[in-house]
């Protein structure tokens, strides 16, 4: 999934999104095939005091090896579901993550009252 980056407004948009099945062993874990493994570790959690320009630079690189990633989504799942506070995952960083999560939890919400305001009129 090669994309520019994306402002959080943006990427916020995601789905819920079923994890696709692959051709290779189903023993073992998603994050196997994770290209993040082969990469520098602190590209993708900040250090502490780090300057805005350095974290959205780092944010931006650790994005760009995530969209190469074979297992995005499985990492952008695990990394919704934890939910994981810190770092970038599947392509987001925390606070995209926090919105995505406020997204599907609102319109999870409005699902419900409309599933039960359809009962209340079959039932009514």
């Amino acid at each position: 999934m090669l994309q520019p980056p994306h402002s959080s407004l943006q990427v916020a948009a995601v789905p819920a999104q079923q994890v696709p099945t692959r051709d290779r062993d189903q023993d073992a874990p998603w994050h196997t095939e994770a290209v993040c493994r082969r990469d520098e570790a602190g590209l993708f959690f900040a250090p502490s005091k780090e300057p805005t320009a350095a974290r959205l630079s780092r944010e931006e690189a650790a994005k760009r090896v995530c969209a190469r990633c074979p297992v995005m989504v499985e990492c952008r799942e695990h990394a919704l579901l934890q939910p994981e506070p810190y770092g970038v995952w599947g392509g987001l960083t925390a606070a995209e993550r926090r919105v995505v999560l406020a997204r599907r939890r609102r319109r999870e919400m409005e699902l419900k009252k409309a599933a039960r305001a359809t009962a209340d009129r079959i039932a009514g």
